[in-house]
């Protein structure tokens, strides 16, 4: 048994269980009449809108096609000054095929300190959140664990426009699996103090590279 397992015990002993049968209390409905979406968009509308948020959040947003997608990391990571980059274990091959950086694989036995010394990230995504300029990872092969997108301090996550961007939550909340392990991600990590003295890469990644990958 698993600490989570001891702990859900412990919570299904201290909660009052409904008794079963035909007399147990059928949960409430949940009105959901609020906007799904704020207002009609075309898909570039919609990835403009992305693009304009997540710069808000202070992103670098990239865009390019296909073909110019491996050039197009390889000078992010040039530019970075990156010498390692830590590769998920479903990534496209040709993604970084014109990258000289040393390629770090996704274990599990990996600790947070070697997490700490890769100097680049690069992933794909579920899913981007237009009107919030949010990106979403659930952790697929072309994302890998969460932990390695958390730990090193740049993160390079690309995009596919206009398909796997969603205008609004609620659209986007109907797209994932609730069972798999959710990134929600608005930005480089920052964080303020009473003053509002802002630090980023407290919590997550300290710059947040978006490459939109899309018919140019």
């Amino acid at each position: 048994m698993t600490s989570k397992d001891r702990i859900l015990a412990r919570i299904r002993r201290a909660v009052p269980q409904p008794p079963p049968g035909p007399d147990a209390p059928v949960a409430p409905q949940i009105p959901r009449d609020y906007l799904r979406v704020h207002g009609a968009r075309t898909p570039r509308e919609r990835v403009d809108l992305l693009a304009a948020n997540l710069t808000e959040y202070r992103a670098l947003v990239h865009r390019t096609d296909e073909d110019g997608l491996p050039l197009l990391l390889a000078r992010l990571l040039a530019e970075r000054g990156s010498r390692t980059v830590l590769v998920p274990p479903g990534l496209p091959p040709y993604w970084l095929s014109a990258a000289d950086q040393t390629r770090v694989h996704d274990r599990e036995a990996s600790t947070p300190q070697e997490l700490d010394r890769v100097d680049s990230v690069v992933t794909g995504c579920a899913l981007a959140v237009a009107e919030t300029g949010t990106v979403v990872l659930d952790g697929a092969p072309d994302q890998g664990r969460r932990r390695i997108t958390l730990i090193p301090d740049h993160h390079v996550c690309v995009i596919r426009v206009p398909d796997q961007v969603v205008d609004s939550v609620p659209q986007a909340l109907e797209g994932l699996d609730p069972a798999r392990t959710l990134t929600w991600i608005s930005g480089p990590s920052a964080t303020s103090d009473i003053e509002l003295d802002r630090v980023e890469g407290v919590h997550g990644p300290r710059t947040l590279e978006v490459v939109l990958v899309g018919a140019q």
